[in-house]
């Protein structure tokens, strides 16, 4: 249900924001937009957000210096926002929400349909959280900063408004917050297209080794921890992999896996309409959305293969 989410906070003196654990950007747009629109408009209010350290192509959104990595215990807060993700799924954040006089849910995923707050705004037909940040933010009190922060998370989540989530309104909306005047295009090249050589590297290994399966409707590729090693590469020089593998032509379910413990994986989906991402993540455990999702697995890559099949397989029927 849409608010007002300044009348939400009016008389807050500590309110705290934090988004789901390796944010992308969606979630750090989120978290930094309501920041700076609290921050602006919420005179004598101490606002803080709480999230893994971003990717640093986000540091030009205002308040991303701001950010509080490291969770420390927090007296207890008047208003606990919790942006693009459920309680559990903020990790060490969710501890702000014990003690708090109100927590706020604003989320986008199928998987948390119902919200986790006293209040929610969750609408899993929109293509990212931002556009719903940008429902509750009044125009007239909106300015260039909260106006770049949403219109970054948009645009990731929307892949560039090309995927399916990307409606009429999104693109309406998003037409307002480039009038703000902000540089659009190189904020989409630098954050969302432009890849550093390393990255580079690991994409065209994981896509050297990638294998089709399933009649060559289905691909894969995982990236273990000794290559991880060879290459000095981190699981954020991973970002556009799953991506491209799903640009491949043919493939309906594109999977990327890689190795974060022993005989244990995480796994990236991505799909085309006859494939419910969500849904296949979600009998492992984990989430998203129809065309995106994602899920932890344990055992070997073949066993976990074999065990994405079979429910992939159901729905390719």
């Amino acid at each position: 249900m849409k608010f007002d989410l300044l009348k939400e906070c009016a008389g807050a003196k500590r309110i705290a924001i934090s988004g789901h654990q390796k944010p992308d950007g969606d979630c750090v747009g989120a978290c930094l937009a309501v920041w700076h629109y609290l921050k602006q408009n919420l005179e004598g209010a101490e606002v803080l957000v709480f999230l893994e350290e971003p990717d640093p192509v986000f540091a030009e959104l205002c308040g991303y210096d701001e950010i509080i990595h490291d969770f420390p215990d927090q007296e207890p807060f008047d208003v606990f926002i919790i942006l693009d993700c459920n309680l559990e799924r903020t990790g060490l954040a969710a501890k702000y929400a014990n003690g708090a006089g109100k927590v706020i849910n604003v989320d986008h995923h199928i998987t948390n349909a119902n919200g986790c707050g006293d209040l929610n705004y969750v609408d899993p037909k929109v293509g990212a959280a931002c556009e719903l940040i940008y429902d509750l933010v009044e125009a007239d009190r909106m300015d260039v900063e909260t106006a770049k922060a949403i219109y970054v998370g948009m645009v990731h989540d929307t892949g560039v408004f090309q995927y399916e989530n990307t409606t009429p309104e999104t693109l309406r909306k998003a037409a307002h917050l480039i009038s703000y005047g902000f540089d659009f295009y190189r904020i989409i090249q630098e954050t969302f297209y432009q890849k550093t050589y390393l990255q580079a590297q690991i994409m065209g290994r994981a896509l050297m080794e990638s294998v089709r399966f399933m009649d060559g409707r289905c691909v894969v590729s995982v990236i273990d921890r000794k290559t991880m090693d060879f290459y000095g590469v981190t699981t954020r020089d991973f970002e556009g992999i799953v991506n491209q593998l799903r640009n491949i032509k043919g493939i309906s379910c594109a999977i990327f896996m890689y190795e974060t413990g022993t005989l244990e994986y995480k796994v990236s989906l991505r799909t085309d309409q006859k494939v419910d991402a969500a849904k296949v993540a979600a009998y492992f455990g984990g989430g998203g959305h129809a065309r995106a999702a994602g899920c932890t697995m344990k055992g070997t890559f073949h066993d976990c293969v074999n065990n994405l099949s079979a429910e992939i397989e159901k729905q390719l029927i």
